[in-house]
């Protein structure tokens, strides 16, 4: 599996920015995917997941109503719709999967895809 991850850049606060991950090899349906973001210096944080199917999804506290996970309309893609952006969004944002369940720890994520960079001016 081999994951790439898209449309990170730079917005004002209370824009919005759409990320896409494309994912290729095997995929079935325990297939979950992922994103997490990491500041420097400070842990990955979990901040949405989603079953292949679509029927669960999973998110942070603290982007819950402003961002959404979904299937992509491109093929093996999911995107995460991110609005209302606030300064403290701002992290290298890496798209991950894994076959098993809907779970938020990195740790149970085996495939991971290169970060995109997103900033947020205030």
């Amino acid at each position: 599996v081999q994951l790439q991850a898209s449309g990170g850049g730079l917005v004002q606060a209370g824009g919005s920015l759409r990320l896409s991950c494309a994912s290729s090899g095997r995929t079935d349906s325990s297939y979950v995917m992922g994103w997490f973001r990491q500041v420097s210096g400070k842990e990955r944080e979990f901040v949405a997941a989603i079953s292949w199917s679509g029927r669960t999804t999973i998110y942070a506290d603290s982007v819950k109503g402003r961002f959404t996970i979904s299937r992509g309309s491109a093929e093996n893609t999911v995107d995460l719709q991110m609005n209302s952006l606030k300064p403290e969004d701002t992290a290298v944002y890496y798209c991950a999967s894994r076959f098993g369940v809907v779970v938020r720890n990195p740790n149970f994520y085996t495939y991971w895809g290169q970060g995109t960079q997103v900033t947020v001016s205030s």
